[in-house]
């Protein structure tokens, strides 16, 4: 496994990056998640975030996005320290979608996806036909057609999910952080929503996508981040990183590759279970 800490150098090192960090410590607490951290994100890259509960995920992604300050180090947006520039700008540029997004108010489900322009708009200025026309694309991208005057409130987990989707595809930023945008979705929509991120990423979006489902970040992911909560991390080629051995001193459970066809696929492994005899179910007080 390559070693921590240097930088992370993805494809496309000839195009400047659009976003890079420096040396950067995130701490929650008393406990450091992730320590000395430098990236580099260039265009046509989509990068897998991958880890454990409670390593810094979430946290990450927001330091990259400028929404927390770093306990150490500097995050650049096309070669310009984030902090201190207009939320509006880096808006313009940088797009977050949340892991947890809640439709509070009741609006349409266009209107709701049109937040994403406000980035591109004056402050008093209205929604144009292009704006609109965006939005309706956006929608039908995230198989959402047909639900534009839908309130909000009425949708499904799943269909949120996809609605906050749409907004990030309204944003339209160069960079994207997505943190678990597959929460929620059922397998169709997720293979819909990774492929849609490969097709911005190879159309020349950079993307980090935090999942957590190693098999998925194989498929679709060219490089993965790993963080283990403890300041450790490591980075690299899927291929090479997303091992059963690798996934094991991760997830600190076993997987095993399987092969089909041309794909490799990881699972975590389930051992034997001990089915309880008649007996041991009287025991415990089962009626049976």
């Amino acid at each position: 496994m390559p070693a921590a800490g240097g930088t992370l150098r993805l494809p496309n090192p000839d195009l400047k990056h659009m976003l890079d960090c420096e040396q950067l410590d995130i701490i929650a607490g008393s406990r450091t998640l992730v320590r000395g951290l430098s990236l580099e994100l260039n265009p046509g890259n989509l990068v897998a975030l991958l880890g454990p509960n409670g390593v810094g995920k979430s946290l990450t992604l927001a330091t990259l996005a400028g929404l927390r300050a770093p306990a150490r180090g500097q995050v650049r947006l096309a070669g310009r320290p984030l902090a201190g520039q207009r939320r509006r700008r880096i808006a313009r540029h940088l797009g977050l979608m949340l892991q947890v997004q809640e439709e509070v108010f009741p609006q349409p489900v266009l209107d709701a996806a049109l937040l994403g322009r406000h980035a591109h708009l004056g402050l008093w200025q209205q929604e144009g036909p292009t704006d609109r026309e965006l939005g309706h694309a956006a929608l039908r991208r995230v198989d959402l057609q047909g639900f534009e005057n839908r309130d909000v409130t009425t949708l499904s987990g799943g269909e949120a999910r996809r609605l906050a989707m749409a907004r990030l595809l309204v944003q339209d930023p160069n960079v994207m952080l997505l943190d678990e945008p597959t929460n929620h979705l059922d397998p169709l929509h997720q293979i819909g929503t990774l492929r849609l991120l490969r097709e911005l990423a190879d159309a020349g979006k950079a993307i980090i996508v935090c999942l957590h489902d190693p098999a998925l970040a194989a498929r679709f992911a060219r490089s993965v981040l790993l963080l283990y909560g403890d300041g450790r991390w490591h980075q690299g080629p899927s291929a090479e990183l997303l091992t059963p051995a690798n996934l094991q001193s991760l997830y600190g459970t076993p997987w095993i590759g399987l092969r089909h066809g041309h794909e490799d696929i990881l699972v975590p492994a389930i051992g034997p279970v001990a089915c309880p005899t008649p007996e041991e179910l009287r025991v415990a007080g089962d009626p049976r």
